[in-house]
């Protein structure tokens, strides 16, 4: 991407805050230098009260901004619950024939950066989205979060840096995941995760402990960490002490593992490219892309 681009803020979540995604639009546009439309139902709200508009309405405003020739990027306004009910409205077939673009989000929109890598196979970026206080916040964006994101959006991004080592060496691998509890709950689908050959990112925010196990069980008994290269844990907000579950379930897969990068919920809220190669190094305890242009997800 460069300053200038036309990005596209669409809705397939919950429903944004008007301040603060009103907000967030002047610091992409005066902070990045990026020209910002935001989609026809961005703002609406389901009956139920946490959906922005109905399944085939999102549907339509994120399939549009992606179809869009003028857009190079879509930004999610916000995280909350309604990204997998999109999964079976979209038309792969015409989001594939425009072409690689750039998906921005994180939390919830994980179904999305797992499926389009599935579907697409374009790479995309886990990161802060506009309407959340990491950039949106009154005073000014998260400083460390939002040069973050400018260079994972313009150009090489520094390698982030955790605080911990839970099983030490180094992996290489395409870099996948993102938020736990999404990736758990597309066990039994057509898009169930299978991290083999790959490095995985987790994340989750709200979440006690044993719960924590109960979701790595589950992709544990379904095959999904088969083969796996590598974890990268990031962060764990509001879920109490997770380490001593996490080290349980995840050190007897004899892989590397670093943790505590400031990557998921939380602030600092730092920029990954999912889909593309990485690296993890316990050493530096960091997490690095290897590159990123003309390397899709395989």
């Amino acid at each position: 991407m460069q300053p200038g681009d036309t990005v596209a803020i669409v809705s397939p979540s919950g429903p944004p805050n008007a301040v603060l995604l009103s907000r967030g639009v002047e610091r992409l546009e005066r902070g990045l230098g990026l020209k910002v439309v935001i989609g026809g139902r961005a703002f609406d709200r389901q009956e139920l009260g946490y959906l922005a508009g109905s399944d085939a309405d999102r549907a339509a405003d994120l399939q549009a901004a992606w179809c869009d020739p003028a857009v190079s990027a879509v930004f999610c306004s916000r995280g909350g619950y309604g990204a997998t009910r999109l999964l079976g409205l979209l038309d792969w077939d015409a989001m594939r024939a425009a072409g690689p673009k750039v998906l921005v989000g994180s939390s919830d929109i994980t179904a999305l950066h797992h499926v389009f890598a599935a579907e697409l196979g374009v790479p995309t970026v886990h990161g802060p989205m506009p309407a959340c206080v990491t950039i949106a916040h009154e005073d000014a964006p998260e400083p460390l979060s939002f040069e973050h994101l400018r260079a994972a959006l313009f150009g090489p991004a520094s390698p982030v840096i955790g605080d911990r080592v839970l099983a030490p060496g180094r992996a290489e691998g395409v870099l996948a995941g993102g938020n736990l509890s999404l990736l758990a709950s597309m066990c039994g689908t057509r898009y169930q995760p299978s991290f083999a050959g790959k490095i995985v990112l987790l994340e989750d925010v709200g979440e006690q402990p044993y719960r924590i196990d109960r979701m790595l069980t589950q992709l544990l008994l379904a095959g999904a960490f088969d083969g796996v290269r590598g974890i990268a844990l990031g962060s764990w907000v509001k879920c109490g002490d997770p380490y001593p579950v996490l080290r349980d379930r995840l050190v007897p897969l004899g892989v590397p593992i670093v943790a505590g990068l400031p990557v998921g919920h939380g602030s600092p809220q730092l920029s990954v490219w999912l889909g593309t190669l990485g690296v993890i190094d316990t050493e530096s305890c960091s997490l690095a892309g290897l590159f990123r242009d003309g390397d899709q997800a395989r």
